[in-house]
């Protein structure tokens, strides 16, 4: 028979509550999406890099700092620049707050050594014609080609090795502000491209071709200007917001996503060593995600005027890594999960009842002793 005690209902209300909680805690755990890895040797590398990045220079201004690729020889990749492959700048002020409107980027060009820079010849400049329905080229654009931008006019006189001699008589740069008049400012670089998975570098560095300043100046001003300018002014101190290899997947963590770098001295060389490793993600509702991810680590390497050891800039170096890591979705299921109640309510009576077993005893045998 059963006999009815105040312990034995406070025992019961506990059952019940410690029931409740572990039944819905194994709901939760066996009810959630768990993720195991396999690491093997992957025979084929990936067809190409998307990369997505989002850089801020406070200390640089846009018209000085470039961006190009180069692959594992030193030679340059194409950065494959398409309708979705684009990369802006937009000015900052002294205060690291945006200024004006983004703008696409120039890419290509840059200068990684000092015998990079060559005085440019005074008298060397393009004929102009007159202006197209598009927007001219002023003489250097291909027939048909359309120049919209300052920068599809810078693109088009490099192209063909000219000099653009007076960058403010050209329509489309008449609100281009010259480099001089961007002092004090900052740079945000941002945009995605597509690289080799051969390996290489991305970097950010001086550009190669030496702008005019918006006024009339010889060869040897502009070129000294730029070498002053180059060692004095290029102070790599940056914050990367975003560097991504691929596409996200849950669970996806990115080590240098909102990392500041100081430098103390303007003579600064940045180098980020990064190991891609190619990512299959398999959801469990069969979807799957084929991306990177990434390991990093970084060295500041000083250079100095007439060193001979390149540069200031911002470089990263990228290496695929010949091994694959696969990411499964599981989830335990109805069975672990109903197995795992069974044995929390039969564990949990089990107890209760042994405890309520201890105290009935105990009072009978402190009540049989106050009767005597």
């Amino acid at each position: 028979f059963r006999v009815r005690t105040i312990q034995g209902a406070v025992l019961s209300i506990i059952s019940i509550a410690l029931i409740s909680y572990l039944a819905f805690s194994e709901y939760q755990y066996n009810f959630e999406n768990h993720v195991i890895d396999r690491v093997h040797v992957n025979a084929t590398t990936p067809d190409g890099l998307e990369v997505e990045f989002d850089i801020t220079f406070p200390e640089i201004p846009c018209a000085l700092i470039s961006v190009d690729a180069n692959d594992p020889t030193g030679q340059a990749q194409s950065l494959h620049i398409d309708q979705t492959h684009r990369v802006f700048k937009h000015r900052l002020n002294e205060f690291g707050k945006f200024k004006g409107k983004k703008s696409q980027f120039e890419l290509g060009s840059t200068a990684l050594k000092e015998d990079h820079f060559e005085p440019l010849p005074e008298n060397e400049t393009a004929p102009e014609d007159g202006e197209e329905e598009c927007g001219s080229c002023y003489g250097a654009g291909d027939e048909g080609e359309c120049c919209n931008t300052c920068d599809d006019v810078k693109r088009t006189y490099r192209r063909k090795g000219w000099i653009l001699s007076d960058i403010f008589m050209v329509k489309q740069c008449k609100f281009e502000k010259p480099s001089e008049d961007e002092t004090g400012e900052g740079c945000n670089i941002h945009g995605t491209i597509a690289l080799s998975s051969g390996g290489g570098n991305l970097h950010f560095a001086p550009g190669h071709q030496l702008e005019q300043y918006g006024k009339p100046q010889s060869a040897l001003e502009t070129f000294a200007a730029m070498i002053v300018s180059t060692f004095e002014q290029f102070n790599v101190s940056h914050t990367v917001n975003k560097l991504r290899f691929g596409e996200e997947f849950p669970g996806h963590t990115h080590q240098l996503d909102g990392e500041q770098r100081s430098i103390v001295d303007v003579y600064g060389m940045y180098q980020y060593y990064v190991q891609v490793v190619p990512t299959l993600y398999k959801f469990r509702d069969g979807r799957t995600i084929q991306t990177n991810q990434y390991s990093v680590t970084e060295h500041l390497r000083h250079v100095a005027p007439g060193s001979g050891r390149g540069l200031p800039g911002v470089f990263i170096f990228y290496e695929v890594s010949a091994l694959h890591v696969e990411i499964e979705e599981y989830q335990h299921g109805w069975i672990a999960f109903l197995s795992s109640v069974s044995a929390i309510i039969g564990g949990v009576v089990t107890v209760m009842k042994m405890i309520d077993q201890s105290l009935y005893r105990q009072m009978e045998m402190k009540h049989s002793s106050l009767v005597r």
